[in-house]
């Protein structure tokens, strides 16, 4: 993996645990969905991901996107982690498949916006999935191969490839962590505070790469 540049993050099972209901109720309202309750927030969300390409903008979905916000749980390290990785150089964009509305909601309950460079969501970007990536990578003139889309779900890491990016693994939940290792993401941490650890390593193989090969 060459030197990392930058990093793209959905909130949604990396900045925070959301609850299922909501995104639950978003498939029944879009799709007539019925069946058992996920009781993870971010299987639910990429699920609906899933079976939804497209949003029209509605304000029952949005407004069931802010109640999922205003429920969710900031992770305690993610202060401490971005402030470290803004430090280091490090450009920080979300890159979301959630509204405009509930990204800038997230943002300001829990005063994060002055550690991204750039925000994307489905408003803005035009699309989900991996569009919002696009827009990040196109906004910040990044090379894809030098960044990273960290995620917890395995719809994420089929995200990321489609975007050209590096799909890293947030191992929320381990026994979930050993099922997507097998879908060989470029690596994988346990919480955000390790993702500056990760990037000085990868930088400092590549630097003894370097120095053998000179």
């Amino acid at each position: 993996m060459q030197n990392i540049g930058g990093i793209l993050l959905e909130p949604v099972g990396c900045l925070a645990e959301f609850p299922a209901g909501p995104f639950h109720e978003i498939a029944a309202r879009l799709l007539s969905r019925k069946g058992e309750l996920s009781n993870s927030g971010s299987r639910s969300y990429w699920q609906l991901l899933e079976l939804v390409d497209e949003f029209a903008p509605q304000p029952t979905v949005e407004a069931l996107e802010i109640e999922a916000v205003n429920a969710a749980g900031v992770y305690e390290d993610i202060v401490p982690a971005l402030a470290e990785l803004k430090a280091m150089g490090v450009h920080l964009s979300i890159a979301s498949s959630l509204s405009g509305a509930a990204i800038t909601r997230f943002l300001e309950k829990h005063s994060l916006g002055e550690f991204f460079a750039g925000v994307w969501n489905r408003d803005n970007a035009g699309g989900v999935k991996e569009v919002p990536l696009v827009g990040a990578l196109r906004d910040a003139s990044l090379p894809p191969e030098n960044v990273i889309f960290l995620t917890d779900a395995v719809e994420g890491i089929k995200v990321a490839r489609n975007a050209g990016v590096h799909p890293v693994l947030m191992m929320n939940d381990p026994d979930e962590a050993r099922r997507l290792a097998m879908h060989k993401p470029a690596g994988g941490v346990v919480s955000l505070h390790e993702m500056p650890d990760f990037i000085r390593l990868i930088t400092a193989q590549n630097e003894r790469v370097n120095r053998v090969d000179g």
